[in-house]
Order: structure tokens, then sequence, then C-alpha cells
């Protein structure tokens, strides 16, 4: 007898199928993710990591050695051990090779939310400990949760600046649509199929970022008053939209391996009736998690049978380190219930103020709120970020910036480790740019934010991530910024006051 979750995986699957071949017979082209290379040797060693052949510590074979066993060349093969280094699963020793890489960090189990609590959505100011408070070069940042200047795509972003001025000239001047450009939506809808998520150009707003988005699909679900599922941690900008919404929280657990709690989010539902609930499940700023697509599944099912609305932060779904672009939950939905929003600032640059959000059944709504809201998305950023999405230009950033994003997180994990308290936790992220990290218990986090003043460094404190006290002993380190010698240096001298 087969189980209702297993009938719904079957029929997602079986949806699927039949939607890639709509694409295909309708490009005339299979949608398919780039195989590299590489893959012939990386993909044997992967398998031999997994299955523990290969124990932490494990000498691996030479460039040379992979070189000759597999006829590659030796750019392709280091392109190859690049990749495993960006994986987490490798390490390269200076003068010695590439090795299996030994365990770093350790789970950082969510604790203090153990039955849903209804909560009013009222805490502290905290919008200084999240932004910069652009003091120069005298702070080291690592609390704006944004790409730094260095990893910006400053030529490719003005130079197709530059191209749409000469072209559209005075046009530029001119009123957009509300709803968006309509080739920047058509390009949108195409992208978003190529990992399966079906999208209509006509439930398609063009947004004044991310938060605007969410802000849309708050409003166009939900009364003041009423209470809605939002998963914990969860960024203060999101925090604040629900504030100024007055809006009442359940706070959803996410698990720093296993992402968002679907069970407990279910229990939340028998608590109290939810209108909406809010969830990151690519690469969740602040853990870096990725919900499997079993419980992006189940979670979607859940809200399905109580006719709850699904708001899908996907703002980092392609900032992947490894493997192949996630699904999304709305890939799984025909119900309409599945808002999907996501935000080119976070890929580009944060000047880019240009988001995205597919409305589902909530369109109507969700277009009299953007009237409302009485601004158009600047016509040169979405002239510009149209026609970068239409090319190739726009994938080749986003490779090599998942590249360094990746280096960086590594990076990061490593510096924290060699010179922070033994007992610090760390939950390692598989894609976006935010590393959550617990402290000890004997360390007094008003003395370390001290410190970090007194030495020129900023992380994001954990208190910030929640209506509760439950992440006051956490912080969050981002990565998305070059790590200079005059940064590397901060975090050691602060390490060192900590010891």
């Amino acid at each position: 007898m087969i189980s209702s979750l297993e009938l719904f995986q079957s029929l997602v699957k079986i949806k699927k199928i039949i939607f890639a071949v709509q694409v295909q017979l309708k490009s005339k082209q299979p949608i398919q993710m780039k195989a590299y290379k590489f893959e012939i040797f990386t993909n044997e060693i992967e398998k031999n990591i997994k299955n523990g052949i290969f124990k932490p510590g494990h000498k691996l074979p030479s460039v040379r050695e992979i070189k000759e066993k597999y006829q590659l060349s030796s750019s392709t093969v280091q392109m190859g051990y690049e990749h495993l280094l960006l994986s987490g699963s490798v390490e390269s020793i200076p003068k010695s090779g590439y090795y299996v890489r030994n365990t770093l960090s350790k789970a950082t189990p969510v604790t203090g939310l153990q039955k849903p609590v209804i909560r009013d959505a009222i805490f502290s100011n905290h919008l200084a400990l999240t932004t910069s408070l652009r003091m120069g070069r005298k702070i080291s940042e690592f609390n704006v949760a944004a790409p730094g200047d260095l990893i910006i795509p400053q030529k490719l972003l003005l130079r197709t600046m530059q191209q749409v001025i000469r072209e559209q000239g005075a046009g530029l001047l001119r009123y957009y649509p509300t709803s968006g450009l309509l080739a920047l939506k058509d390009h949108i809808a195409k992208r978003a199929a190529s990992y399966y998520t079906m999208i209509s150009t006509d439930e398609l707003l063009i947004t004044d970022g991310a938060l605007q988005a969410l802000y849309i699909a708050l409003s166009a679900t939900c009364e003041r008053g009423d209470v809605i599922a939002l998963e914990s941690p969860s960024v203060f900008s999101v925090l604040e939209v629900i504030r100024v919404l007055g809006l009442k929280v359940i706070e959803i657990p996410v698990d720093p391996v296993l992402g968002f709690d679907v069970e407990f989010f279910r229990k939340a539902i028998e608590v109290k009736t939810i209108k909406a609930v809010v969830v990151t499940p690519n690469f969740h700023n602040p853990t870096g998690t990725l919900l499997s697509d079993e419980k992006k599944m189940l979670l979607l099912k859940t809200a399905q049978q109580h006719n709850v609305a699904v708001i899908e932060n996907d703002i980092y779904g392609d900032l992947y380190f490894s493997g192949q672009r996630p699904n999304t939950i709305k890939s799984y939905d025909e119900s309409g219930l599945v808002m999907t929003y996501s935000s080119y600032a976070k890929t580009l640059a944060p000047g880019i103020r240009l988001g995205w959000l597919s409305s589902g059944k909530f369109t109507e709504r969700a277009e009299q709120i953007k009237f409302a809201l009485g601004s158009s998305v600047s016509p040169l950023y979405q002239e510009t970020v149209s026609r970068l999405i239409a090319g190739s230009s726009y994938d080749r950033h986003l490779r090599s910036f998942r590249m360094q994003l990746a280096k960086n997180a590594h990076f990061a994990i490593n510096l924290l480790s060699a010179h922070f308290p033994e007992d610090i936790a760390m939950a390692t992220p598989l894609g976006g740019y935010n590393l959550w990290v617990r402290m000890p218990q004997d360390i007094d986090m008003k003395f370390f934010y001290e410190l970090c003043e007194e030495i020129g460094v900023r992380f994001t404190p954990g208190s910030t991530f929640s209506f509760s006290a439950t992440f006051d002993q956490y912080f969050r380190l981002v990565f998305a910024d070059t790590f200079t010698p005059k940064r590397i240096e901060a975090i050691r001298q602060l390490g060192k006051r900590l010891s």
C-alpha cells in the first residue's frame, strides 16, 4: 500500500517529466545542466569519500597522476580539484597535495523552541547592528549581506548600462508598466523553466528588491493581527516587515543540517489558524542549509491540506556551491498557493534594486498592492538585467561568483576554527554567503561585541534573528567580500583576545 506522500511524490515526478518534454518541444533544445570534463574523476573521488573508502586525511592522487589516468589537461584537473575544494570535501596542503578534508565544523542544533508559541512582532531596534555604518576603512565589516566591491561585476554592469542608455535614450525616462517590463518577465520565466519552475508572465511582478516582494506577498495573503509561520532564525529585514504589517508569528526552527522543521510546522497549524508561512528552502539565511526535495514536497503538502500560503524566498537559489541548481517549492505546486520571490541585488550588486514576485493565485490582490505602492522599478535597471539574463554573461558571472563564495566559505570556516575557542560551532553552508556561528556558553556576548568594536570588526548578532532570545549566543558572518590581509588580521586579533 503506497502512502499519500509517496503518491504525491510520484505525481510530482511525472509532472516534471511532462513539463521537461513540453519545454524541449517548444525550444527544440534539451534543458540540462552543463557537464564538465573533470567530473570523470571528481565524481569517483566524491563517491569514494561518501562510501567511506577514502577516510579523512587520505592523500588523493596528484594532478599528474589524474592527468595520465584520465587523459585530461592539467588545467582541467586543476579545475576538478578546485571544484572538490569548493564543495568542502577536500583540502589542499601547500607543497604536499590534496587530502580528504577533516571535519572542522559541528552541527549547531536550534534549542529553545520546543512547542509552537504565538509571538507579537516586537523587539529592539537592531538596524544599526545589521547594516553598514559606512565608517570607511576603519571597520572590517562581516555583517553586510551583499557582495563586496571587489566581487561585484562592475565592468559587466557598467558596460551593459552604457549600451542600454545608447540604444534606449530618452525612452528610459518614461513610465514603465507597473508590473514590469514584459521582456524582462519573459526572460525570468524562461530561466525558471530551466529548473522546472513553471511561472506565467501574467503572475510575475517586478519589484523594488526582494523586501518589497515579501511586503506585497504578506499583504496579499494576510490582514493585521493574523498569525503567520516564520523560519527561525530569520533575517532582521523580514522581521521588520512583519512588525510593520502588525502580524503575529509562530517561529519554526531551522535545523542547521536538515533545514526547516516541517513536523514542527504541522504542529503549529494545530495550535492556531495560520495564514501564510515564510521560508527560505535554498541556502537559508543565516544557516546556509538546503532543504531536501522530500521535505519541500512535504511542506507544500502540509500547507495545501490547511490552505496556508507558502511565501518562498529563493534569493540565494542561484548561489549553490556544488551539484545542480536546487528545485524550488513552487516547482512542485499546481495549486497556486506558493508565492516565490527573488532579487538580483544578491547576485549582481546591492545597488541593483530589482526583484520579482511570482504571485500564484494571489495575483489580482498582489497587483493592486504593487500599484498602490506607487513606485516603478528603474527602467535602466530593468533593461540592464533583462539584457544580462537573456544572454550568457549572467551565467558566466554566476559561475565565477559561486566559485569565489565557496572559496570564501571554506576560508572563513578554517580561519575561525584556527583562531577562535575550540568549542565554537558552525553550520557549514551549502550555498549563499552566510556563516552561522555559535559561541561557547562561557563567552559573555556583550564583552565579545565590545571587543569587536575595539578591534574594528563587525558581525551580525544572533539576537537580531528572532523575536525571542533564542540566538543570543550566535552571530552571523557574511563571506561575500574579499578576505584582505587586514580583514584576516582583525579576526585573528579577535580570536587572540578571546583566548
